[in-house]
């Protein structure tokens, strides 16, 4: 329940203090289990990166040793073409004349082949170049060549060999330049796919020293996160329950005080006549009261808090919680003058619960609107049924709506929390626990249900009591006349 703070100002709340606050709310393992979260992220993180310079390394390694084993076969089989044709010119004997030509035409075939792979593989404009220069020599070389083995066939070994030395030498010789500069492209691609992965690697290498350093660096600062928001948690609940003793020092002191007094004036023989004593005696009903309802109050927030509570559960109707509720707070509703408008649909399902204890729920919200309502003397209870959109749930809805001062929406994650008390209404010097809707809060998460406030300031407040419908068929309430108003004048 928002409750009034005591008059001494509270110390400034450092800006870390306050986001720290925040971490306060949840628990520890859940903190921890977002660093664990952030943890294994960085690590996927890595092992991605490494598993990407790995990539990258064995694409470097199957593209060189492939390119380099291709240039090797074709700088073979060109050595090939060649040395058959050397043969054929150094022999007389024309079948051996006829066989290295066969030779030199079989092996001139495969290197033909292999430039044609090397041009389908090229990606670079200065592969394709030497490529095509490469083609271009080959084909100028093999039209050298089979002007020699034609000549070495007829026999004239003379002009074949006049040929081989004029045209076929420096033919050659250009195409093993163009094999010897396709080979040192593939050095140079190789070089600098290397270098590329050694900038990886280094890079990798930064990335995890300081993947290492942000993993140290955050749990570090998580571990003092955590640790300094529980402190904070544990200073902040220190300061509420020293509030709450205060508030409720003045609480029972006043009363007493009162009470005190008018026994001391009946004592005395101050008062005199029945209808003093019976004034007398109703302020002394008054008070009791009041000291009565606050004791139970913190008794029953204690048996709650600590589970000892023992709830007896059964099928209840709504009427009957509203009902007992509102009796027990009509004394309240008539001295303090409101209006209570009661606005339940007829035929609502029954619910399970304990009636005590549901009635206890509905009547702080009654208190609660009352004490907040300010200059408006009015309340409304609403009680309906919600389809939730879960298939097959539903839910009873318990509202207790004012027209009071409201609560700021930065109030709003707070009023649930035991002792706390809004400064918003310190000035107002309304009195309180801080108990009543914690209480209700305990008593509608142990019914299996909620607690849920709408507010605006200067509007009002909705206080809603969401409870499961009863699964087994219950007969349907009986409607009795609703919408009444109870009105109390002072």
């Amino acid at each position: 329940m928002i409750e009034p703070d005591n008059n001494a100002a509270p110390a400034p709340v450092q800006p870390r203090d306050r986001v720290l606050g925040v971490f306060s709310r949840y628990p520890s393992a859940l903190l921890l289990l977002v660093v664990f979260s952030v943890e294994v992220g960085v690590g996927m993180f890595v092992i991605r990166d490494v598993r990407t310079a790995s990539v990258e390394a064995q694409q470097m390694y199957a593209r060189s040793v492939l390119g380099l084993r291709q240039i090797g076969e074709l700088q073979y089989q060109a050595q090939e073409t060649r040395r058959s044709t050397l043969y054929a010119l150094t022999t007389n004997d024309s079948n051996l004349q006829v066989e290295y030509a066969d030779q030199s035409r079989e092996a001139d075939r495969r290197v033909t082949d292999g430039i044609a792979e090397y041009l389908k593989q090229a990606q670079m404009p200065n592969e394709i170049e030497v490529g095509r220069g490469l083609q271009r020599d080959w084909s100028a070389y093999l039209k050298v060549r089979d002007e020699v083995l034609a000549s070495i066939l007829e026999g004239s070994i003379k002009e074949a060999v006049d040929m081989d030395l004029n045209g076929g030498v420096p033919s050659f010789e250009r195409v093993r330049q163009d094999l010897e500069e396709i080979k040192r492209l593939y050095d140079q691609q190789a070089s600098d796919q290397l270098a590329r992965v050694g900038a990886s690697s280094r890079r990798s290498t930064v990335r995890l020293v300081g993947v290492v350093c942000f993993t140290l660096i955050f749990a570090t600062f998580s571990v003092w996160a955590i640790q300094r928001s529980r402190m904070l948690g544990a200073v902040q609940l220190a300061r509420l329950q020293m509030e709450f003793v205060t508030s409720i020092s003045h609480e029972l002191r006043t009363p007493l005080a009162v009470i005190r007094s008018a026994a001391e004036n009946i004592a005395d023989g101050v008062v005199g006549g029945k209808e003093q004593l019976a004034r007398y005696g109703s302020v002394i009903r008054n008070q009791s009261r009041q000291i009565t309802d606050l004791v139970n109050e913190i008794l029953l927030f204690a048996s709650t808090r600590n589970k000892k509570n023992r709830y007896t559960l059964r099928s209840l109707q709504v009427s009957e919680i509203i009902d007992l509720a509102i009796e027990n707070t009509a004394e309240l509703v008539r001295e303090a003058g409101f209006v209570v408008e009661q606005r339940v649909e007829p035929g609502l399902p029954s619910i399970i619960g304990d009636l005590s204890a549901l009635s206890q729920c509905v009547q702080n919200l009654i208190g609660n609107a009352i004490k907040y309502s300010g200059q408006t003397r009015w309340i409304c209870i609403h009680a309906g049924l919600d389809e939730a959109k879960i298939p097959g749930h539903r839910e009873i809805q318990i509202s207790v709506q004012d027209r009071g001062i409201g609560i700021d929406k930065s109030e709003l994650p707070h009023i649930f929390e035991p002792f706390y008390r809004s400064p918003a209404v310190s000035a107002a010097q309304i009195h309180g626990t801080g108990l009543g809707l914690p209480l209700a809060q305990n008593i509608a998460e142990a019914m299996n249900g909620k607690l849920t406030v709408e507010s605006k300031l200067g509007i009002g407040s909705t206080f809603t009591l969401h409870l499961p419908v009863a699964k087994q068929k219950q007969p349907p309430a009986a409607a009795g006349a609703r919408g009444r108003d109870v009105v109390a004048q002072k």
